[in-house]
């Protein structure tokens, strides 16, 4: 995965102490072999480390107790959440880390916060549900809340997309489709299938929560590296990543630490400040059409805003189904019968509002790109004969600018 697109800055330490015990968990000494929680890396990377031990007085498993709310959701009651109870949480090092995480979610991020929490009342349940569905740990259901505030439009620097940060080459691996007029890292139900399948099976692969998390931010290959050499014959553990995190980039050695500290806030926004304020659940009416439509068409089909349908829809990139194909569409709730009816009616041809751009003497398709200020791929896709090196003076071209297209949620 990559770079979180809100954190720019390490977190001050303002929370002294054990910080976990602070906010609800109780720490236990921890003793390792191979590291030592709270030590800087060194500047030698160690050789390889046998499997941590961790020695626990009571044994407090399997709950965590001290949030004044539960941190899983209403549904399912009770699920056993095998990240929370990780013997990594009793670890002091750890505790201090959750803590420096809980004082930016609390204060540097102040002003974001109130919009995650309140954008994650859309999806949720659909998120809860699908974790349930594939015996996940239930607080995962705040991986988005970290990755992206549970904005599906979230673009970070490194171009990954989504509620669940999706790269274009994972995502395609995982079925969705990545091209200039569908972006289904933005759909919020395909995206949340691929991300649990995605950290399931990295899951099954490194035997832990810790490393799968790990694998999730910094890619499997480099997590695989690390193992390989710093820990060949150690049995996988959440304790084994704790012990080997110097050996991770930073911001993937804070990921887990930066997703209890969000747990530990947004599970109990009003213990921390904040107003607990949860948009309605994401609801709709689902519909096809048969070829290429814009927004604005469904719009006034279905008897709504352009805005209600590009909120709906947002892996539309350019505000337009594709070319030769039928397409699933969300329209409000309660509008599809009032949308198949008033759809019939449209003609073909007046199914896609768009710029007609007349090619004139000396124009390429970059000239034109740059005029609209999409990309040539763009044009390309919304017009799939053309051949650019012919471009003949007088053809008319089909390019797809809405002005809604793009807008947030």
């Amino acid at each position: 995965m990559v770079r979180p697109i809100l954190v720019t800055r390490r977190p001050t330490r303002r929370h002294g102490g054990l910080g976990l015990l602070r906010h609800g968990f109780l720490v236990l000494a921890v003793t390792t072999a191979g590291a030592c929680a709270g030590n800087p890396p060194t500047a030698t990377p160690p050789g390889p480390v046998v499997a941590p031990r961790i020695d626990v007085a009571v044994d407090l498993t399997p709950r965590i107790s001290g949030l004044t709310v539960p941190v899983l959701a209403p549904e399912p009651v009770g699920a056993f959440d095998a990240l929370l109870t990780s013997p990594v949480l009793r670890d002091a090092g750890f505790a201090a880390e959750v803590d420096e995480w809980v004082g930016y979610w609390t204060e540097a991020a102040a002003g974001s916060v109130p919009g995650f929490l309140r954008r994650m009342g859309h999806f949720e349940r659909m998120v809860d549900s699908t974790l349930d569905a594939r015996r996940m740990p239930p607080s995962l259901r705040y991986l988005p809340f970290i990755e992206s505030g549970y904005n599906p439009r979230a673009t970070s620097h490194a171009a990954a997309v989504g509620m669940w940060q999706f790269m274009a080459g994972t995502a395609r691996g995982f079925g969705m489709a990545v091209d200039p007029l569908v972006d289904e890292r933005r759909n919020p139900f395909k995206s949340t299938d691929a991300a649990t399948r995605y950290l399931s099976t990295l899951h099954d692969e490194f035997g832990s929560w810790f490393l799968a998390l790990a694998a999730y931010n910094g890619g499997p290959t480099r997590t695989r590296r690390i193992l390989r050499t710093h820990a060949p014959d150690a049995e996988p553990s959440d304790s084994l990543f704790w012990a080997l995190r110097s050996h991770f980039p930073r911001e993937t050695r804070q990921f887990v630490p930066k997703l209890v500290g969000a747990i530990v806030v947004a599970s109990d926004p009003a213990r921390h400040g904040y107003d607990h304020v949860r948009d309605p659940a994401f609801t709709f009416d689902p519909v096809t059409v048969p070829d290429a439509t814009t927004l604005d068409v469904v719009a006034r089909a279905a008897g709504t805003t352009e805005d209600e349908i590009a909120r709906l829809n947002p892996e539309l990139v350019r505000g337009i189904t594709p070319r030769g194909r039928s397409f699933a569409l969300r329209v409000p709730a309660g509008s599809a019968e009032t949308f198949r009816t008033n759809y019939a009616l449209v003609p073909a041809a007046e199914r896609v509002t768009f710029v007609e751009h007349v090619v004139a003497s000396g124009e390429t398709l970059s000239h034109i790109a740059r005029r609209y200020r999409i990309s040539v791929t763009e044009i390309r896709a919304a017009n799939p004969e053309i051949r650019p090196r012919y471009l003949r003076i007088g053809a008319r071209l089909t390019v797809p600018v809405v002005p809604s297209a793009g807008t947030g949620s």
